[in-house]
């Protein structure tokens, strides 16, 4: 294997989830603010899916507050933690530009009829499980037996009694 495309099948995530165009997806994102992480969700129409290997990216559209707000986002970041399919969109291109133009309802894609939300996953490398050989195990020394001395638990028991104190 060529020394540029092992490293970048190091970096590789193991399951990628399914994107298609037009789908409406979340996006949880890893955020950084000064000392402390959280995870940032961002919805909204996935208008190109472009690229592969580990440059692959996807561009997710929305609009917030009458602004149109475009994300493209590396599918291999770590940064990336995941992506939830909420809705199925139809869509007949590959890149919708058009909906940049569109305002309302008429800025959304349509479902796709009797889709089910189903969050495939392609598996781009599998996990080698490697199992222990009885040849190439080293030698262990064998195990003595030796007596661990029993504790016993002393527990004190005080009765509590109710004391009355006249106040004066």
């Amino acid at each position: 294997m060529d020394i540029i495309k092992s490293i970048e099948h190091e970096q590789l995530k193991n399951k990628v989830p399914e994107l298609n165009v037009g789908s409406t997806v979340k996006v949880h994102v890893r955020v950084k603010e000064g000392n402390r992480e959280r995870i940032q969700v961002f919805e909204g129409i996935i208008i190109k899916v472009q690229g592969g290997g580990v440059n692959q990216t996807f561009t997710v559209r929305r609009v917030a507050y009458g602004v149109g707000v475009e994300k493209t986002f590396l599918i291999h970041s770590p940064m990336v933690e995941k992506v939830e399919v909420v809705r199925v969109g139809k869509a007949r291109r590959a890149k919708l530009f058009y909906l940049r133009d569109r305002v309302g309802k008429s800025a959304k894609t349509k479902e796709q009829v009797g889709a089910r939300i189903v969050t495939n996953e392609i598996t781009l490398k599998e996990d080698v499980k490697e199992e222990a050989t009885p040849e190439a195990a080293p030698e262990e020394a064998p195990a003595i037996e030796t007596e661990t001395p029993v504790e016993q638990e002393v527990v004190d028991t005080v009765k509590e009694e109710n004391v009355d104190t006249k106040k004066e």
